[in-house]
C-alpha cells in the first residue's frame, strides 16, 4: 500500500478561461466540492495517509481550501512552487523533489479518479509477480487526439513511449497523469527530474518526458484501468462530463 501522494496542483488552467481567471483550476467546484477536494478524499479512501499538494497560481486561495478540509485520514501539507509562470510540470516535481522518499504517487492537479481506480492502482502492475518500479496509470479507447498524452506499451504492459507526437500507429493506450514510483522507482524518477532541470530546456517540459526518457531502462510500466472512473479537466467542455461522475460519488 503506498501512504504518499503528490498533487501537481501549481497552474491557472488558462484553457479554461474565463472560469480560472480568480481562482485556479484544482478550485473548480464539482458537485459542491472543489477538484482538490475530490481528489484528496478518493486517495484517502484508497489507503493514502501523506498529500504533498504543489501550488503556485493563487496558492493563498489553495492553501485557505487545504486549511477547511478536516480529514483525520489524511495529513496533507503545501508546497509552494514559485515558477509556476515560466516552468512546466517538471518544473513542480523538481520543488517537490525531497518529498520523493519511498514510494508515492503522482497525480496530476485536473485529473479526477474513482475510489476503484485508486485501488486498482495500489493493487500494482503485476510483472512477472513484481511491481514495476514505475507505472503509467492507462486508460485505452478506440483513437487517440493530439492533446491526449499517448503511451506506445508491450503486450507485457511495459511502456516503450509516452508523449503526444506519438504517431497512430504508435500509441496503443493514453496516460491519465497518474503514476506509482516503488522499490527504485522514486530514486530513478529523482535524478532523472534533477538531471532534466539541469538542462537549459528544462523548464518547459512535462514530467512524463522523464518518463519517456526512463522508459529505455525496461522498468517503466503500465496500469490499465479501462472501464473504471475518471477525468480529466483541460477545457471547458470537460465541466459537464466531469460533473456526471462526481454526481455519482456525491
Amino acid at each position: 500500500m503506498i501512504e504518499h501522494a503528490i498533487l501537481l496542483s501549481a497552474g491557472q488552467g488558462s484553457r479554461m478561461l474565463p472560469l480560472t481567471t480568480e481562482r485556479p483550476k484544482c478550485l473548480i467546484d464539482f458537485s459542491n466540492r472543489s477538484l482538490l477536494a475530490w481528489q484528496i478524499e478518493m486517495l484517502a479512501r484508497g489507503g493514502v495517509r501523506r498529500i504533498d499538494v504543489v501550488t503556485g497560481f493563487m496558492t493563498d486561495m489553495v492553501d485557505a481550501e487545504l486549511q477547511a478540509i478536516q480529514d483525520a485520514r489524511v495529513e496533507v501539507r503545501a508546497v509552494f512552487n514559485p515558477f509556476y509562470k515560466v516552468a512546466d510540470n517538471l518544473g513542480s516535481c523538481w520543488i517537490a523533489r525531497a518529498a520523493m522518499e519511498g514510494d508515492f504517487l503522482i497525480l496530476n492537479g485536473d485529473t479526477l479518479v474513482s475510489e476503484e481506480l485508486v485501488a486498482r492502482v495500489q493493487a500494482g502492475s503485476g510483472h512477472n509477480g513484481q511491481d514495476w518500479p514505475i507505472a503509467v496509470t492507462v486508460d485505452v479507447k478506440p483513437a487517440y487526439d493530439s492533446d491526449d498524452m499517448k503511451v506506445s506499451r508491450e503486450p507485457d504492459g511495459r511502456l516503450t513511449r509516452i508523449g503526444k507526437t506519438l504517431t497512430a500507429a504508435q500509441s496503443n493506450a493514453e496516460s491519465i497523469g497518474f503514476l506509482a514510483f516503488r522499490g527504485e522507482g522514486p530514486a530513478l524518477f529523482r535524478e532523472a527530474v534533477r538531471a532534466a532541470m539541469r538542462t537549459p530546456e528544462g523548464v518547459q517540459h512535462w514530467y512524463l518526458k522523464v518518463i519517456d526518457s526512463l522508459a529505455v531502462t525496461g522498468k517503466v510500466g503500465t496500469v490499465n484501468i479501462a472501464g473504471l472512473g475518471w477525468a480529466e479537466v483541460d477545457f471547458l467542455n470537460d465541466i459537464e462530463i466531469a460533473t456526471k461522475l462526481t454526481d455519482v460519488w456525491a
